[in-house]
């Protein structure tokens, strides 16, 4: 296997998501693109820091809607899961965003991960994201 290499050398791609509710307009393109990478058998790891972590806390996603008419961002959220996206909150990050008992994130969080495991992430991985 090579460095940044999964099995059957699988691309692995890091999202790094800063946007939250206050640009409702930019929550769904994260986790549509992270989708379509893991519905190619690419391996996505999709890391919400700074605002972002409100999307994952219970209530703000469901109540989002990027673009009149659309569907909510929890919906992108939950079809990037289906399809192996996983996603990780930034615990440091939670407090700063009155995000304080991690019982409040919403059931799609596979991991509370820390500045340490991004580093890990974004070390191991063929291509990094920031949106």
């Amino acid at each position: 296997m090579g460095a940044g290499k999964g099995r059957d050398d699988e691309q692995h791609v890091v999202i790094l998501m800063t946007c939250g509710p206050s640009m409702p307009g930019r929550c769904a393109t994260p986790f549509y693109i992270g989708a379509v990478l893991a519905s190619m058998d690419a391996r996505v790891d999709l890391f919400l820091t700074m605002e972002a972590v409100r999307l994952a806390e219970r209530g703000v996603a469901e109540s989002l809607v990027p673009v009149d008419g659309g569907k909510q961002v929890i919906e992108f959220i939950r079809d990037a899961k289906r399809v192996g996206v996983r996603l990780h909150v930034c615990g440091p990050a939670l407090p700063g965003f009155q995000v304080a008992d991690t019982a409040d994130l919403i059931d799609e969080v596979d991991e509370l991960s820390s500045g340490g495991a991004l580093a890990d992430l974004i070390l191991s991985c063929d291509k990094v994201l920031t949106l």
